[in-house]
């Protein structure tokens, strides 16, 4: 099955998170996609090492259909090998500081000199142009600064997402900007640089506070689990675990109301709508407390899906693993990987197109285990090779 982005060439200088996450949402949709590794493995292969040569879970979800090319790029004959791999490219990634960028010569502009229709994406924690933009930053310092960790604490106790949104939201971000990159140049026959930022991504993800805030100067506390604009919204405990429930619109409420045997809250000033439902959010969330205590878990899930009130379990990761529908559905793809005795899991494509999937058609690749076809296909022969080994720069 022919993807979506067949014949498309993209150079993957990403780290971490957020530039890996958008080279893969592209390798997954058909592109080729060359991963450049420092000659020693770079920091986020060997975070929480899993394998026996040291890679870690989230490397190899994360870089599956990519090639490996293990290079210096700041030595001369290294920015050679640059120049000679951006000629044959359409896309560059990197989640780089432009100073780095120039020091590599993979800025927009030293990459638009080699190949005028080039599309350059970056990531940055903050963007370029403001006083932060020099700054280095990760998904935690880019939840704290869009108001993500304030407001998702308790008061007085901020607690950042442990899910790191803003590195995966940017990644995937940046992969739909390097798309419209792509079809407009299919139109126009012109390049471009797509930015993407972590800061930009909390923001665009909080912006319902945020444009409250802007329009009214209310300054909310933070809540914790509990919602501020609807209720009963909140995770409540059980005799055997946890569920969260959230419901929003009155004939939802009207629902609950009947099942807690709270009829008289319907024409109670105080939840008339999801407004003040959120602002008395606190009472809603003791009687709903108060009817989960007894029960378990299932027995909980059970009573609100039947009134059909959203819900679900407050899992824990192997419990996750272990759930019915999370095993009935594809979500996941075992990955076996050398030195492995276990496939690693690895998530599937998050989108699902019905004609044109995105597929995992490759293991993630061993540290440099494509260099000598890369540079062959630039031209390279096994001398030249060999001496650029000699020379540490691949």
């Amino acid at each position: 099955m022919s993807g979506v982005l067949d014949g498309i060439r993209v150079l993957d200088f990403g780290r971490f998170i957020a530039g890996p996450f958008c080279g893969m949402l592209l390798g997954d949709m058909g592109a080729e996609v060359i991963r450049i590794d420092r000659l020693g493995g770079s920091e986020d292969r060997h975070l929480v090492p899993v394998a026996e040569t040291g890679e870690g879970p989230l490397f190899l979800a994360l870089n599956r259909n990519k090639r490996s090319l293990t290079l210096n790029p700041t030595k001369p004959e290294g920015r050679e090998i640059v120049r000679q791999l951006v000629k044959t490219a359409d896309v560059v990634i990197a989640n780089l500081p432009q100073p780095t960028l120039e020091s590599m010569g993979i800025d927009y502009e030293s990459l638009k000199a080699i190949k005028e229709d080039i599309i350059l994406t970056t990531v940055t924690a903050y963007g370029n142009g403001g006083p932060y933009s020099e700054r280095v930053g990760f998904d935690g310092v880019a939840q704290a600064l869009g108001g993500a960790t304030y407001h998702g604490g308790r008061p007085g106790d901020p607690m950042k997402s442990f899910v790191p949104f803003a590195d995966f939201g940017t990644a995937s971000l940046a992969a739909f900007g390097t798309m419209s990159a792509l079809y407009e140049r299919q139109k126009t026959g012109q390049g471009q640089l797509v930015e993407a930022a972590l800061t930009r991504t909390v923001m665009a993800y909080n912006i319902a506070l945020l444009g409250e805030t802007a329009v009214t100067g209310i300054g909310r506390p933070a809540y914790g689990n509990r919602g501020y604009s609807s209720g009963p919204s909140d995770a409540f405990k059980t005799k055997d675990g946890g569920v969260m429930v959230q419901i929003i619109g009155p004939a939802m409420f009207k629902r609950w109301a009947d099942l807690m045997g709270e009829e008289h809250w319907l024409t109670d000033p105080r939840y008339a709508d999801d407004m003040a439902r959120g602002e008395n959010g606190e009472a809603l969330s003791e009687r709903m407390g108060e009817w989960c205590k007894d029960k378990t878990t299932k027995e909980v899930l059970d009573a609100l899906d039947e009134a059909r009130i959203p819900c679900g379990p407050i899992l824990s990761a192997k419990q996750t693993l272990e759930d019915p529908h999370i095993k009935a559905m594809d979500f996941l793809q075992e990955m076996a990987y050398p030195g492995m005795d276990t496939p690693a899991a690895v998530s599937t494509t998050p989108v699902k197109l019905s004609k044109t999937p995105g597929t995992i058609r490759e293991r993630t690749a061993t540290l440099g285990e494509h260099t000598d076809a890369i540079l062959g296909d630039l031209g390279y022969d096994a001398a030249a090779i060999a001496d650029l080994r000699e020379k540490r720069i691949v």
